[in-house]
């Protein structure tokens, strides 16, 4: 079971379209968390085409941190996504709102890390992490955080300071190997390849680009005859089966060496 969280450093990626859709390829229980900082209830209006209602999410949950509720109250704000494993956890409602969440995101980065233990994992939607109050915590601290970049030149170049900045962070506590990147788009006009030399991170997947495909994500638009077969819903799956290998990977690399330590006391 596993923490993973995505997020963007410049322009609109794709981070919330490629969050759902792994989520609900995932196969298995999983939440899907809305830590989006800019306020912009993207699942609820366009998946869920506003038919959900918006009465609880990261703000009741700040509210509950405060009162040593968290633990507790987080499967009190979820809502079932029908027809799928995912239990959705919403964002703040509003920009303005932000703020309110700043004391929140450490507490829960360990009550997410918990879920493991009602065999559920967890998909982070931070949105972009340079606006205010963005939640890096989450971002430091998941299993597998995952860059989401385009393959033109602006979204490469928006992006390199800040997997620069992420990796050192990372590089500070030792848990570099959990930064990867998600290519949406690989080949317009950059290869994963290039992209992955530039910003100096691995290639964890590959989102094809199928923008009908996506609007059924991002808008809840009618999925065609061949949505479910199509390229997009396999790259979504291949990067389930990549994803939980990566991590499967750095548990087993921390362990072997956390045994070495043992030995050597």
């Amino acid at each position: 079971m596993a923490v993973i969280t995505l997020f963007s450093a410049a322009g609109a990626p794709g981070v919330t379209t490629t969050a759902l859709g792994l989520a609900l390829a995932w196969q298995r229980p999983v939440y899907l968390v809305d830590a989006d900082a800019t306020g912009s209830p993207a699942v609820l209006a366009g998946y869920l085409q506003g038919q959900a209602a918006h009465d609880r999410g990261l703000v009741e949950l700040a509210v509950a941190n405060r009162v040593g509720n968290l633990n507790a109250a987080i499967a009190t704000v979820a809502m079932e996504i029908p027809g799928s494993p995912v239990s959705f956890v919403p964002g703040i409602r509003s920009h303005q709102q932000a703020a309110s969440l700043v004391n929140l995101w450490e507490p829960l980065t360990g009550v997410l890390r918990g879920m493991e233990q009602r065999g559920t994992d967890v998909v982070v939607d931070a949105g972009r992490i340079g606006v205010a109050h963005s939640a890096q915590p989450l971002v430091r601290s998941a299993d597998l955080s995952l860059l989401v970049v385009r393959s033109d030149l602006p979204a490469v170049a928006g992006a390199r300071s800040w997997a620069k900045a992420v990796r050192e962070q990372l590089l500070s506590t030792g848990s570099e190997e959990s930064l990867g990147l998600v290519v949406v788009g690989s080949g317009r006009p950059y290869s994963a390849r290039e992209i992955r030399k530039v910003l100096g991170l691995p290639v964890v997947a590959e989102i094809a680009w199928a923008p009908e495909d996506a609007l059924v994500l991002s808008t809840g638009a009618q999925p065609g005859k061949k949505y479910a077969s199509g390229g997009l819903q396999r790259s979504l799956a291949a990067a389930v089966s990549s994803a939980q290998g990566v991590i499967a990977t750095n548990r087993q690399r921390l362990s072997s060496v956390q045994r070495k330590a043992d030995s050597n006391v």
